[in-house]
């Protein structure tokens, strides 16, 4: 591909979003985004070009998709919450913007999915990315779907938080024996594999995992020695989890963790038998970053007020 093609994010000012256009902008390639936070503090200055998503004006949906090669699809929301996000409401979204994007003349769909979705999963999260899926693949769109399953990177919130509870609690608590598995992929690894499938027009699923398997139970023992705040890690029953996570939730004034986060654990769905697609393994990445791991507590909700701020101050 020649260089100052445009390539259109959804939420370049977000979390792999921002390494997307990071990967773009270094290529010498144009860049927009269509953001819910077009006012957002961003390291790009005005080298990307926002604009609002206009799900409820289609019109100006396909407009701001007029003119681009590649549209780069990250729109998601983690959980359902109150009336201001669904994930009802995400999977509609996303049906008008591959509408748009195919009325636009986009060349070539990247989205992000998840490992093991399913129509036929009683959780949400799954079915919604399983449904989307369909609609790409049956919208006759050139398309890439990469399936990640936890990542990781200095804007993360589970691993973060992970370490953020072994800072401050005296025990760890895991649903149930904690044998369920998380394959984490670093967010820039996730990048990289979407510029390189942006820049094909063959059609493809993938695996977007890294390179390490955990169990949870691993998982969080890791991340405990590494920061230098080892705790016994106990099995719970997932319902008392949720409570204490629950409590948390209070005390931070976010979600911490929901019934169907668990529920998608303990299924084994952030697990998948297949070779890893990135390079970058968690126990380094953490280790070169032990220092500030977990030293703050990350919010989701915080990032949905607050349209203003750069993740990273939030």
């Amino acid at each position: 591909m020649s260089s100052q093609q445009l390539h259109v994010i959804t939420g370049a000012f977000g979390y792999s979003g921002k390494y997307i256009t990071a990967r773009l902008l270094n290529e010498g390639q144009r860049v927009r985004t269509i953001t819910q936070s077009p006012n957002r503090q961003n390291p790009f200055g005005g080298k990307v070009e926002a604009h609002p998503f206009n799900f409820d004006a289609p019109e100006k949906l396909v407009e701001s998709l007029r003119g681009a090669t590649v549209l780069y699809n990250t729109y998601w929301v983690r959980f359902n919450y109150q009336t201001a996000f669904q994930h009802s409401a995400a999977v509609e979204n996303t049906r008008k913007l591959f509408d748009a994007a195919k009325r636009a003349g986009v060349e070539r769909v990247v989205h992000i999915s998840i490992t093991n979705p399913s129509e036929d999963s009683p959780l949400e999260y799954f079915s919604g990315k399983a449904q989307l899926e369909r609609a790409l693949i049956e919208s006759g769109l050139s398309y890439a779907i990469l399936r990640p399953t936890v990542l990781f990177g200095a804007e993360d919130i589970l691993v973060n938080n992970i370490a953020w509870t072994l800072r401050h609690l005296p025990v760890f608590g895991v649903f149930g024996a904690g044998a369920y598995r998380l394959q984490p992929i670093f967010v820039d690894d996730l990048a990289a594999l979407a510029v390189t499938q942006g820049k094909s027009r063959e059609n493809c699923i993938v695996n977007a995992i890294g390179p390490e398997t955990f169990t949870y139970r691993e998982l969080v023992r890791a991340i405990g020695d590494i920061i230098g705040a080892r705790r016994p890690i106990v099995g719970v029953p997932p319902w008392f989890g949720y409570v204490v996570g629950s409590l948390i939730s209070r005390m931070q004034g976010d979600v911490f963790i929901t019934r169907e986060e668990i529920e998608g654990l303990m299924r084994d769905l952030l697990y998948v038998d297949a070779p890893p697609a990135g390079q970058t393994k968690l126990t380094e990445w953490a280790r070169a970053h032990a220092a500030s791991l977990g030293v703050r507590y990350a919010s989701e909700l915080a990032r949905r007020r607050d349209r203003l701020a750069n993740y990273e101050n939030l």
